[in-house]
């Protein structure tokens, strides 16, 4: 079979930018790892479900020990050059492989994507879903059938791979909702359904693989527990306590005065969570002192709320997490893949040997930046400066940074990790919109030299 030069050229691309988007991992020996793998690969080991670990990606982990996870992150960054190629593609970039290998070669620079294309987590699907959402809004037309069920699922897949991307989609898929109340005719209701179906798929999957573990219909615990994280580091927990102590039927007022002020070090690091049965034991009070707090403390919830959205909009730095003492991933390991223990202890993050003050001296000016364009893009793009669709993108990815900002700022707790794992949205739409603008101004300024040749 003869191949052509396109073939050809296409099939370099997606190699080198394969190459790239796992080099993190192949610099250091060993896919990335961060504290909450551990929980995503223990789970259909242990039989039990987890605090924001759905199953269906601890599955894909489980299935990839014997090959010590590596097609995990060629499946992750295959999907990347897909969601990427497809965008381009439906905005006049069809056919240029280079173009292609070019954006993903500066993104993998400037920003976090190679960081999360290289680590076992779920963090890049968040960015994708988000991507194949908008395409499947805006720019179904040019889409292949087969290509229109894919995006489908793979939103439906990462929506039930994390709560947080759940909660993200389901705000996106309520502001299309409305938004084709007023424009139909570029918002058509059938292609609004077809995103809204996609986070159902997903929610089906969370509740269908949970079945199949548990033996019974069960959400992934998770929701009021973050809440209350949130509200005990913006202190109004212990607001709460004081008012309501001593009450029998309240666990938490026995230990109130040794709360910690960090939602982080409650869940994970307190022995009187532990003391008291962890997430299985609390979830039920820590729930009703939640929902009490806004009930009785409702302009300080509004207030800590808004800080803490507008915190998680600019904690965008790459790195968060990928250090070298996440003790329950290597316990994980250890436990139920003892083969991959010493590839895994000669990587270089487990001998600490991995920085990102370099890297965020670049990337994080870069995302605020870029970020910052955002507002200009969609102007530019809803007057005619540039085409149409690229407005759209950028008022989309606004859309989505703000409710991945509410999700896990204002319903959780800011961490750099959150906003880094779609702040790439960002980067990506304003290095598109610079090449279409580069190159209308390339050609306005070869036009008179085009007019004087042909007179």
């Amino acid at each position: 079979m003869t191949i052509t030069r396109t073939q050809a050229q296409w099939a370099l691309a997606v190699a080198l930018s394969t190459l790239l988007l796992v080099a993190p991992a192949l610099w250091n020996g060993f896919p990335l790892l961060e504290y909450d793998t551990g929980g995503y690969l223990a789970r259909w080991y242990e039989g039990s479900l987890l605090i924001n670990r759905p199953l269906i990606y601890g599955l894909l982990l489980m299935i990839n020990v014997p090959f010590a996870f590596w097609p995990v992150l060629l499946i992750q960054s295959w999907l990347t050059i897909w969601v990427l190629a497809l965008v381009l593609r439906t905005h006049g970039y069809g056919g240029r492989p280079l173009l292609l290998t070019g954006i993903i070669a500066v993104l993998s620079i400037v920003t976090t994507l190679p960081w999360i294309t290289a680590i076992l987590l779920t963090d890049i699907y968040c960015g994708l879903a988000i991507l194949g959402f908008y395409m499947l809004l805006t720019r179904a037309e040019r889409l292949a059938r087969g290509e229109r069920y894919g995006l489908i699922a793979l939103i439906a897949c990462a929506v039930a791979s994390h709560s947080a991307t759940l909660a993200v989609m389901m705000m996106l898929s309520a502001a299309s909702l409305v938004l084709t109340l007023f424009y139909r005719d570029r918002l058509p209701r059938l292609r609004v359904a077809q995103g809204v179906l996609a986070i159902v798929l997903g929610a089906g999957i969370v509740l269908g693989t949970n079945f199949i573990l548990v033996k019974r219909l069960a959400w992934t615990p998770g929701g009021f527990a973050m809440y209350f994280g949130r509200m005990l580091q913006a202190g109004i927990v212990p607001k709460y306590l004081d008012k309501h102590c001593p009450d029998p039927t309240l666990k938490l007022c026995s230990i109130k005065d040794r709360l910690p002020d960090n939602a982080d070090d409650w869940f994970w690091a307190d022995k009187d969570f532990d003391k008291l049965g962890r997430f299985a034991g609390m979830n039920a009070e820590m729930e009703r002192v939640a929902l009490g707090s806004v009930a009785e403390f409702p302009l300080d919830v509004i207030r800590t709320t808004i800080e803490s959205t507008v915190e998680q909009l600019v904690a965008v730095r790459t790195g968060e997490g990928v250090v070298n003492w996440i003790w329950h991933t290597y316990f994980i390991v250890k436990d139920w893949a003892p083969q991959l223990q010493p590839a895994m202890w000669a990587a270089k993050q487990q001998k600490g040997e991995i920085s990102f003050t370099a890297i965020n001296a670049i990337h994080y000016p870069v995302a605020l930046i870029a970020t910052a364009l955002l507002p200009f893009i969609v102007f530019l793009g809803w007057t005619g400066r540039l085409p149409r669709e690229f407005g759209d993108l950028a008022f989309v990815c606004i859309l989505a940074l703000l409710a991945n900002a509410f999700v896990c700022g204002g319903l959780a707790n800011p961490h750099d990790r959150y906003g880094a794992r779609v702040v790439w949205l960002a980067v990506f739409t304003a290095g598109l919109a610079a090449v279409r603008l580069y190159e209308r101004r390339s050609a306005a300024s070869t036009a008179p030299a085009r007019d004087i040749l042909a007179t």
